[in-house]
C-alpha cells in the first residue's frame, strides 16, 4: 500500500510529493529523493525561511522594487536555491534578493532547486555563491572569504580553488578588515572603491588613515590622487627617522612577493656587510596562526 501511494505522488508531480507527510525526504538516501533533488519545483513562498548564514545583510529598497516590477511582468526567471527542512519546509541558500522582491510582487509561489544540506554546506554554499555575485562590495566580499576560512576551516589553498581566484587576490580582499570600521563603512556605502581602500592600508596609524579618507571622500580623489597623498603623509614620517641606505632591487622584489604571499606588510632589515632579516607583524594570536600555516605550507 506504501508503494502505491508513492506511485500515485509521484504522478501528482514534485509539488505534491513534498507536501505528502508519507514521501517526506530528509537525506538523499532516501526514496524519491532523486526526483527531487537538482529539480525546479515551484515552493510556497510561506515554506521557505530566509538563510540566517546569508553573508549579504544590505538590501537596497529601491532596486527590490525595480526586481519586483520585473518579476510581476516576466516571473522570476533564475530559480532560487533551497535546502530541505522539516516536512515541507525549506530554507533559502542563495536567491534571497529574488525571494523578497517575490514577496513585493505579491507571487504565492517561487520556482526553487531543492538541495539537502547540513550547516556546514548550506554555509559554504551560500557564501561561495554570493561571492560570485557582481554587486557585492569588497567588505562583503572580504567578510564571506573570511568566515569560509574560519568557519568552514578552509586553507587559502582549497578557497583559492573554491572560487577561482589568486591567494594573492584573496589576500588583498582580507586585508581590507585591518582598515578602521569607520573606512570600511564608507566603502561598503560606495565612497570609497578597493583600490582606495589598499592605499589607506598602507598607512599603519589609524588616524591618518582617517585623516587621508576625509580628505578623499571631501575631494573626491581618485586612486592615483589617493596614492600620491598617502605617499606625501609617508614621506612626512620618514623625515623624522634615521636615513637609510637603498635597498638592492633583488631584495625589494622579495619583500614586495613576501608581502603579497603573506597578506602583510613585510619589512626588511639589511646591513652594508648584505646580511639582514625579513621581518613579517601580526596583529593577532589568530593572525600568528595564519602566518605560520602559509609558512608551513598549509594554506
Amino acid at each position: 500500500m506504501a508503494k502505491a501511494t508513492k506511485k500515485k505522488a509521484l504522478g501528482r508531480g514534485l509539488s505534491a510529493l513534498l507536501q505528502d507527510p508519507e514521501n517526506d525526504i530528509q537525506s538523499a538516501s532516501d526514496e524519491n529523493a532523486d526526483k527531487v533533488v537538482g529539480s525546479i519545483v515551484e515552493l510556497d513562498l510561506k515554506n521557505i525561511d530566509v538563510n540566517p548564514f546569508q553573508p549579504r545583510t544590505d538590501f537596497n529598497e529601491e532596486s527590490l522594487k525595480q526586481l519586483a516590477s520585473s518579476i510581476r511582468e516576466l516571473g522570476v526567471i533564475q530559480p532560487i536555491t533551497v535546502r530541505k527542512m522539516n516536512f515541507n519546509k525549506f530554507q533559502l541558500v542563495s536567491g534571497e534578493r529574488r525571494f523578497r522582491a517575490s514577496k513585493l510582487a505579491g507571487l504565492k509561489t517561487i520556482p526553487a532547486f531543492i538541495r539537502i544540506a547540513n550547516d556546514r554546506e548550506s554555509l559554504e554554499m551560500a557564501l561561495v555563491e554570493n561571492i560570485q555575485r557582481r554587486d557585492l562590495d569588497p567588505i562583503e566580499i572580504a567578510l564571506s572569504y573570511e568566515r569560509l576560512l574560519k568557519e568552514i576551516d578552509l586553507t587559502q589553498s582549497q578557497l583559492s580553488s573554491r572560487i577561482g581566484k589568486n591567494r594573492s587576490t584573496i589576500a588583498n580582499y582580507l586585508r581590507l578588515l585591518k582598515l578602521d570600521p569607520i573606512i570600511q563603512t564608507g566603502m561598503r556605502d560606495g565612497f570609497l572603491s578597493m583600490g582606495h581602500g589598499r592605499c589607506l592600508i598602507s598607512l599603519e596609524n589609524t588616524d591618518a588613515q582617517i585623516k587621508v579618507y576625509e580628505t578623499v571622500v571631501a575631494e573626491n580623489l581618485s586612486v592615483r590622487e589617493t596614492e600620491e597623498l598617502v605617499r606625501n603623509k609617508e614621506s612626512k614620517t620618514k623625515k623624522s627617522t634615521k636615513k637609510t641606505s637603498p635597498l638592492p632591487k633583488p631584495v625589494l622584489k622579495t619583500k614586495k612577493d613576501f608581502a603579497e604571499f603573506f597578506g602583510a606588510k613585510v619589512d626588511v632589515k639589511m646591513s652594508k656587510k648584505g646580511n639582514g632579516r625579513f621581518v613579517i607583524p601580526f596583529s593577532s594570536e589568530e593572525d600568528m596562526e595564519r602566518l605560520a600555516k602559509l609558512i608551513n605550507g598549509e594554506s
